[in-house]
């Protein structure tokens, strides 16, 4: 029989883990992002990176700062590619009035949890965060191993 030589595709491009370590997600919303046609492409070969983006808030519009797209070497040639340039969040006005008032609440911000595909188009999935403390951050770590651990006990007591 002949393996099949397809690479599994998913559909999550790139994945903020930093975000849910420093911060608790209250709520999620999904934007649509405006791209040029360079960054699709880069984000079709793997090439998006959110770890330190964030979601500003400006003139009723949404924003992405701090994404980095590495552009492929064969994109083309008379095009000056940015990689870390302003991207536009595409939400509603009801969102975008949610998110508003949740900045303006203490201690809450906007960050980029993933990007994925969804339909042939990019979506970014952002959510709203309270700020973790230290203590909490170390809390969630310990809970972190004990689940680790308590798995690894299980696996054994059922050999």
């Amino acid at each position: 029989m002949k393996k099949s030589s397809k690479k599994k595709s998913t559909n999550t491009i790139a994945v903020n883990r930093k975000a849910r370590f420093d911060f608790f997600i209250e709520d999620r919303f999904e934007a649509g992002l405006v791209l040029e046609g360079w960054e699709v492409k880069s984000l079709r070969d793997g090439k998006g990176n959110i770890a330190d983006s964030y979601v500003l808030l400006k003139d009723g519009e949404a924003f992405l700062i701090g994404s980095h797209f590495i552009p492929l070497q064969t994109a083309s040639t008379h095009i000056n590619p940015d990689p870390t340039r302003t991207r536009k969040l595409l939400l509603n006005q009801r969102e975008l009035a949610t998110l508003y008032n949740a900045v303006n609440k203490k201690g809450f911000t906007v960050v980029a949890l993933s990007l994925y595909w969804k339909n042939n188009r990019v979506k970014a999935d952002i959510g709203i965060g309270r700020g973790k403390k230290q203590h909490d951050k170390r809390d969630t770590e310990k809970d972190r191993q004990w689940n680790r651990d308590k798995a690894r006990i299980m696996k054994h007591s059922n050999q």
